[in-house]
């Protein structure tokens, strides 16, 4: 009689086990990240003038007073002025150039290409002179448009877009073009509402820029009125550095919107990441 195997080892109990395993890293990963993010959160709560750890309690008095001494009020209209006027700029700017890379057959639109990428791994502090003299050569110092213009274009956008675009079937602009449409009617009605999983990514990944920049409002400005959002954070970390409950409270008032922004466009933020890649 054939003999059968008494092994309970199984492929299938194999990968259960494999599934688990990585299922514990994924968890201890996390909580590996989220551990400095629920010590700030804690802190935030603890109660003034109270050694950290040794909180007795739970107060939202940090929170107001943070939020009244550090001005944030204003500091929060400029930083969503400023990263929703660069991130509705470079949408703009990398539909129209993503687009004609991805569909539209010029002269030298590799070589162009190529040129965009390069400008990727040049760190923005190096322009700062050549950028800073522009504006004060169009009398820009000290006002949003300093804060708004130097970034309103951007290769990463130009590229990701340009991705996306070629991952659509031709056949579809085809189609549009033979009822009449041209090609601005095109990229409006057809291209941009497919591209919605790119565009997300894009905004998240600007307006996140954005909103944690501290070199340009650092730089280009002096005007208290101009203060950012990080700025704000950074001169309210001078004066409260023996203050940790307010300091910690401060922060998270800083990262609450962008950390909430993410969890809202998180899926389509991983599609667009994960289509991207698809074809060159």
């Amino acid at each position: 009689m054939p003999q059968t195997n008494s092994n309970p080892l199984t492929a299938e109990n194999t990968l259960d086990w494999w599934a688990i395993a990585r299922l514990v890293l994924l968890v201890a990963g996390a909580g590996l990240v989220l551990l400095p993010l629920g010590v700030v959160a804690v802190t935030s709560f603890a109660p003034a003038n109270t050694p950290v750890g040794r909180g007795s309690g739970w107060s939202w008095q940090n929170y107001r007073q943070a939020w009244l001494q550090g001005n944030f009020l204003l500091a929060f209209a400029n930083s969503t002025l400023i990263a929703m006027a660069v991130t509705g700029g470079q949408i703009v700017t990398a539909a129209l150039a993503g687009y004609a890379l991805a569909r539209l057959q010029f002269r030298g639109r590799q070589a162009l290409l190529l040129i965009i990428l390069a400008t990727l791994v040049i760190p923005f502090q190096m322009l700062v002179i050549p950028i800073f003299l522009v504006l004060k050569w169009g009398h820009l110092i000290n006002t949003y448009g300093a804060l708004i213009l130097p970034t309103i274009a951007n290769g990463f956008g130009i590229f990701l877009l340009r991705q996306y675009f070629q991952t659509i079937p031709v056949e579809l602009e085809e189609a549009a073009a033979i009822d009449g449409a041209n090609r601005f009617q095109i990229l409006w009605r057809i291209m941009l509402p497919l591209a919605r999983p790119a565009l997300t990514t894009l905004f998240l990944f600007t307006f996140i820029g954005e909103w944690n920049d501290l070199f340009k409002p650092l730089v280009f400005t002096t005007r208290p009125e101009l203060r950012t959002v990080q700025l704000a954070l950074a001169e309210f970390q001078e004066q409260f550095t023996n203050s940790w409950s307010l300091l910690m409270a401060a922060v998270v008032i800083a990262t609450l919107p962008v950390v909430l922004l993410f969890l809202l466009g998180q899926r389509q933020f991983i599609r667009g990441i994960a289509t991207t890649g698809i074809k060159n």
